[in-house]
């Protein structure tokens, strides 16, 4: 079964979110915790934590169906050994807010080497920083989203998404979220060679460690790495992609989560997608 929703907003409280993505009629969605465009943020308070919980169970939104995002300014790959630690603090102030809410994962790109260090150590970099996050917090797993390649952004290959895998100690906490508009933009070519695509994604990393999806047309050519966003069927994809992905088991029980420009169509866009499962 598929579990298709949108990134919904967060103002007047972290409370709001599940009532927004009701509202749209989502059965998954994906949030912010806070500024995505600032370090740092006040507390999560009690008052917004148990409304928080109470609003996502009265609308029926497990914690496996939820998949917020951390904020852009964090970059784990950062070469610098002090700005890498402000970024790690706040990466694990987002998981442990993550903890808080009662969800079990964090959804975050990867990282950006600046040009300054080779590839591969930046690599490093991150994943010595997702396992100090691991070692210190509880139950919530990191889940790496792959990158559309735009400028020193690492995770756009499958095998750099591996190879992050691999570093990382607790498999059963680190998993993965395929972006379709940041997939395309680096390449890979889901929508005429959507089988040969998967099935590179399987062999490299295993659907066993897909999270979750962020279902996007794109503004981007084939391997034109911009990160662009489009809605539903106005982009580079077109529709048939997108009734693929709604009917590919491997594609079941994971949130799917739109992030496609403009808001006021997710509720259409939503009964396009289930319009498609057969």
């Amino acid at each position: 079964m598929k579990y298709v929703g949108a990134h919904v907003s967060i103002a007047g409280g972290v409370e709001n979110a599940p009532l927004n993505a009701a509202a749209i009629g989502a059965k998954a969605f994906g949030m912010f915790m806070k500024n995505q465009r600032q370090w740092s943020a006040p507390p999560l308070t009690a008052e917004s934590i148990a409304a928080f919980r109470k609003n996502c169970k009265e609308h029926g939104f497990p914690p496996k169906y939820i998949l917020p995002h951390d904020g852009y300014l964090i970059n784990l790959g950062n070469p610098d050994p002090e700005k890498r630690e402000g970024s790690y603090r706040a990466f694990k102030d987002e998981m442990e807010r993550c903890m808080q809410l009662g969800l079990c994962c964090l959804n975050f790109h990867p990282g950006s080497h600046l040009k300054l260090i080779p590839p591969d150590d930046c690599l490093k970099l991150i994943a010595g920083c997702v396992n100090r996050a691991l070692d210190e917090t509880e139950n919530v797993c990191a889940v790496i989203e792959n990158t559309a390649g735009q400028g020193s952004n690492l995770g756009a290959s499958f095998e750099e998404l591996a190879r992050l895998l691999e570093l990382i100690r607790d498999h059963s906490r680190v998993g993965i979220c395929l972006d379709t508009c940041h997939a395309f933009a680096a390449g890979y070519d889901i929508k005429d060679s959507y089988d040969a695509v998967m099935k590179r994604f399987d062999s490299l990393i295993g659907f066993r460690y897909l999270r979750g999806m962020h279902l996007n047309d794109t503004k981007s050519v084939l391997n034109g790495r911009l990160d662009r966003h489009q809605s539903i069927g106005e982009g580079e994809l077109g529709l048939e992609v997108f009734r693929r992905i709604m009917n590919d088991p491997h594609l079941d029980d994971i949130p799917m989560v739109l992030e496609t420009i403009d808001e006021t169509r997710w509720p259409e866009e939503i009964r396009l997608l289930y319009s498609f499962v057969r």
